[in-house]
C-alpha cells in the first residue's frame, strides 16, 4: 500500500495540493491546446491561399513558356534554360510556437534574377520566367507551412492525451483520495470524540 494514502493530515495536504497542481497542469495545457489550434487554423487557412495562388501561377507560366517555345524556338528556350543556376541559398532555422518548434526558411532571392541576355529573347520568356520565379517562392512558403502546420497538429495531440490523461484521470484519482482521506480523518475524529466522551461519563460517574 502507498504510504501517501495513509489517512493522516499530511497526507491530505499532500493530496490536496497534487490536487490543485494537476488542475493548473490540465488549464495550462488547455490553454497551449487553443493557442496551438488557433495557430494551426491560421497556417491552414494561409496555405490554402498559397496553393491557389500556386495554381494560377503556374498555368500562366505554361502559357507563357508555350508562347516562348514558338517565338523562338523549343532549343533556344532550351539552351538559355541552362544559364539558370541551382538554388542553394536556402537556409532553415527554427522558431517556438509553445514550446514547438517550427522552420523559419530564408533563402537570397537576388539569384532569382534573369541570367539571360534581354536584347536575344521574347517579352513571353521574360514573363514565364517571372512567373515560375514567383511559384518557387510561393512553393517555399507552402513547404514552410505545410511543415509547420504538420508540427502543430504533432504537439497539439500530444498536448490533448496529456490533458486527457489529467482530466480523466490524474485529477479524479487525487478528488477520490483527498474525499478518502477526509472520510477517514473525519470518522477518526468522531470516533476521539465518542471515546472521551464514554471517558468522561465514567469519570462523573465515579
Amino acid at each position: 500500500m502507498n504510504p501517501n494514502t495513509f489517512p493522516t493530515k499530511g497526507n491530505l495536504i499532500l493530496a490536496k495540493n497534487s490536487l490543485k497542481l494537476a488542475k493548473q497542469g490540465y488549464e495550462l495545457m488547455d490553454k497551449k491546446r487553443n493557442i496551438l489550434m488557433r495557430e494551426l487554423m491560421e497556417l491552414i487557412d494561409t496555405a490554402k491561399d498559397i496553393q491557389r495562388e500556386i495554381d494560377t501561377t503556374f498555368t500562366s507560366a505554361y502559357l507563357s513558356l508555350q508562347q516562348a517555345n514558338i517565338e523562338m524556338g523549343i532549343v533556344n528556350v532550351q539552351e538559355l534554360s541552362n544559364t539558370i543556376t541551382e538554388e542553394d541559398s536556402i537556409e532553415i532555422k527554427q522558431r517556438s510556437i509553445m514550446g514547438t518548434e517550427i522552420p523559419l526558411v530564408e533563402y537570397d532571392s537576388s539569384v532569382s534574377k534573369p541570367t539571360y541576355a534581354f536584347f536575344q529573347t521574347k517579352l513571353s520568356l521574360d514573363e514565364a520566367t517571372k512567373r515560375f520565379v514567383k511559384v518557387k517562392d510561393l512553393t517555399i512558403r507552402l513547404s514552410m507551412i505545410e511543415n509547420s502546420a504538420y508540427r502543430l497538429a504533432t504537439n497539439i495531440n500530444k498536448t490533448q492525451k496529456r490533458a486527457n490523461a489529467l482530466k480523466n484521470i490524474t485529477i479524479p484519482s487525487y478528488t477520490h483520495l483527498v474525499t478518502e482521506i477526509q472520510n477517514a480523518l473525519e470518522e477518526k475524529e468522531r470516533e476521539e470524540f465518542t471515546r472521551l466522551k464514554v471517558i468522561k461519563r465514567r469519570q462523573t460517574a465515579q
